[in-house]
């Protein structure tokens, strides 16, 4: 088994060894993973926060040691708190770094960070302030960063800066937690969950006071949301069909 670290600010997971493929996901600067298969160009790699898998060009890795992987597994996570902030390189660089990317590597990496960082310290009562950070983001799939980022990206992030661990995809971060009766019983920070007509969900957003819910829809924005699913005021019209409810904290 290979061992390996994102050196640089957003770097693609694809579905497939091509540039053309889709891309599933992203590894912002700083995550840590194993590579599970490597190729000429590409190597199938499962990130240690998450264990999403998926493929990553191997001019976009850094490969570090066993005994190094394990480290950044052990200790507090420590992330960069701004929308975007710096490190700089032994030559003196400036590497972007967007919020949400892991600090804990920046001396193994010949790197310095002077800015602003949090702990992932375990507050609810922080998830809907965190989720405003990226008010306005422009909608990509498979995106985790305030450049672009989907529905389930977003939620995966403002909980991991809260010191939580959600899965990458909508599906699968329904799977956690526990499932409420009805909407009244859910709290800001909650997460509710919405499914297409096939009864698959496919997509997530953040509950917050007074039955409204910060997602991702071409944005991230706010909308109401009842128990019919979200509503969209300028659309006038129900936009998501709300499947359930989940307090995960």
């Amino acid at each position: 088994m290979q061992y390996g670290i994102c050196p640089l600010s957003i770097v693609p997971l694809r579905e497939t060894t091509s540039n053309k493929s889709e891309m599933v996901s992203q590894v912002l600067y700083g995550e840590h993973f194993k590579i599970l298969e490597e190729r000429a160009q590409w190597s199938r790699i499962r990130v240690a926060f998450d264990n999403f898998e998926s493929w990553i060009s191997n001019k976009q890795l850094l490969k570090i040691p066993e005994e190094t992987y394990y480290r950044l597994d052990e200790v507090i996570p420590n992330y960069s708190a701004d929308l975007f902030d710096f490190v700089t390189d032994q030559n003196g660089h400036l590497i972007t770094v967007p919020i949400g990317a892991s600090l804990n590597a920046t001396d193994l990496l010949n790197h310095h960070f002077e800015g602003h960082s949090v702990s992932g310290e375990k507050l609810k009562v922080e998830i809907v302030k965190a989720a405003l950070l990226y008010l306005n983001s422009p909608y990509s799939w498979g995106g985790k960063s305030p450049l672009g980022i989907d529905c389930s990206g977003l939620t995966q992030m403002v909980y991991k800066l809260n010191g939580y661990q959600l899965n990458r995809n909508s599906a699968d971060q329904a799977k956690q937690g526990e499932a409420l009766s009805f909407i009244e019983e859910s709290e800001a920070g909650d997460l509710a969950f919405f499914d297409d007509k096939d009864g698959v969900i496919d997509h997530v957003g953040i509950m917050m006071n007074d039955n409204y819910i910060i997602h991702v829809d071409g944005k991230v924005r706010i909308d109401r949301i009842d128990h019919s699913g979200i509503f969209n005021a300028e659309l006038k019209r129900h936009t998501h069909k709300l499947r359930v409810i989940k307090k995960i904290i």
